[in-house]
């Protein structure tokens, strides 16, 4: 047997090396995930990033329009607007919105308690993408382009910080099966492999039901296991002996084994949410965001940099046919978004971490014509104008930036990209993105391509 084979037969009798997939590629003789300084101070040093995939609709939850109520029923004034599928009249929001925190920002009522906590969020409210197809507006919120094999968003923050906990891997992505594109979206792309993304689908409570392998197949001990490290050990020193000292790749792979092995008492504990009190998980609800949501809370307080919680498989948020569907939806947001933000305050962690809640895209005010003989109460997709929030670390908290059109159609004012989103959280996170570049097939990359404006005015 030779020692590659050893050495890929006992990954098999382990974790897996959860997320750890560049272990022969790796050239360093460092740890790729080692802490990194960045380019100046940060505000923020980990990312939560809930993503409400599917497209919310900016008009029923944080973007109201009195026009709406007023010319609720009437085509929309102008020419004839041309969205994906064929749209009706205007309608209005079926919910009503009010006032809330000192900040007086107008929040739906189907998001009552955020609503009580939007003194902690800036409200963008003047979003546009590029495209109005799930699939190629994902790409871009996740990677900064449309198409797939760019590094994702959680890849280049790995990348340029590394990260605090070199037990359990930098960026974890957690959703209960697969969004549209699937792992494109939190792939490392040209990037080195360390920094890929690892996808937990988070349908399960016990840790050992939710990540494949946790324990070993063979049931060997711990101390079993760690005579197996230290046999490769010294079959590996045997081979350095031969080949020569400087060995990066041999080296690289033995760290990423060792630490598979750590991981497996970690990963126990960091997943583990039935080891938090009781009345912290009620209020999170027993949904698979709910948990999604204080998984995260637990993996960034361990020092992963940054979480990625899907809020579904496929596209949850997408009301074609009925948009009274998104009250269902926001009942499970709610609960347990206002609750990471008071644990995270609780815990010491806000003032550090940047919460990023979007979804790729928005919705029409119009009513969208879903079958061949009548209107439904469902709206398209909308690329021209939605709404994101942040909050956390760097960001002025009771602020709106931008607004759309009077009946929330498109942005108008403050128009904010995705590339200004990205350059922003990475402003927060202590980069230029301008900087924060790989070389790759002759020229240099970013996050933001060859695009993106900080948007100073939400920053604290």
């Amino acid at each position: 047997m030779t020692r590659r084979d050893l050495f890929l037969q006992s990954l098999g009798s382990g974790f897996g090396m959860l997320g750890l997939r560049g272990a022969l590629e790796a050239a360093e003789t460092k740890s790729p995930m080692a802490p990194r300084e960045p380019h100046f101070k940060p505000k923020a040093k980990r990312v939560i990033f809930l993503f409400l995939n599917g497209g919310m609709s900016q008009v029923d939850t944080f973007d109201p329009k009195p026009a709406l109520i007023k010319h609720n029923g009437e085509p929309m004034p102008g020419p004839k607007i041309r969205t994906d599928r064929a749209s009706g009249n205007l309608m209005r929001s079926p919910w009503e919105f009010s006032r809330n925190g000192q900040s007086g920002i107008e929040v739906s009522s189907i998001f009552p308690k955020i609503g009580k906590r939007i003194d902690d969020f800036a409200v963008i409210r003047s979003m546009w993408t590029d495209n109005g197809n799930h699939g190629p507006s994902l790409q871009l919120l996740s990677c900064g382009h449309q198409l797939a094999g760019r590094p994702s968003m959680g890849s280049w923050v790995t990348y340029g910080l590394g990260s605090d906990n070199q037990n359990l891997p930098g960026f974890i992505v957690l959703c209960p099966g697969f969004p549209v594109l699937g792992s494109s979206l939190w792939s490392s792309g040209f990037l080195p492999s360390s920094y890929q993304g690892t996808h937990i689908m988070n349908q399960a409570v016990e840790p050992e039901k939710l990540i494949p392998n946790l324990r070993n197949a063979i049931g060997a001990t711990g101390a079993e296991q760690k005579k197996q490290l230290d046999l490769l050990s010294s079959l590996n020193d045997r081979y350095v002996e031969r080949a020569g000292a400087y060995q990066p790749k041999l080296e690289s792979a033995v760290r990423q084994m060792e630490a598979a092995y750590r991981l497996q008492a970690e990963a126990t504990d960091a997943f583990d949410i039935r080891k938090e009190p009781e009345h912290v998980r009620s209020r999170y609800g027993d949904s698979e965001f709910g948990r999604g949501c204080l998984l995260s809370l637990r993996l960034i307080e361990r020092g992963v940099r940054m979480v990625q919680v899907f809020w579904g498989n496929g596209q949850p948020w997408d009301h074609h046919d009925d948009i009274l569907q998104h009250a269902k939806l926001a009942r499970d947001t709610d609960n347990p978004v206002s609750a990471l933000v008071d644990d995270l305050k609780s815990r010491g962690l806000f003032d550090e971490t940047l919460i990023l809640i979007s979804g790729e895209f928005g919705r029409t005010p119009m009513i969208q014509n879903s079958g061949l003989e009548k209107l439904g109460n469902g709206r398209d997709h909308n690329v021209h104008g939605f709404t994101a929030l942040m909050a956390g670390g760097g960001i002025k908290g009771g602020t709106v930036h931008g607004a759309t059109d009077d009946f929330g159609f498109k942005a108008v004012d403050k128009r904010t990209h995705i590339h200004d989103l990205h350059a922003t959280i990475l402003q927060c996170l202590g980069f230029d993105h301008q900087r924060l570049t790989y070389r790759h097939a002759g020229r240099d990359f970013r996050l933001t391509d060859v695009h993106g404006n900080v948007v100073r005015e939400i920053l604290a």
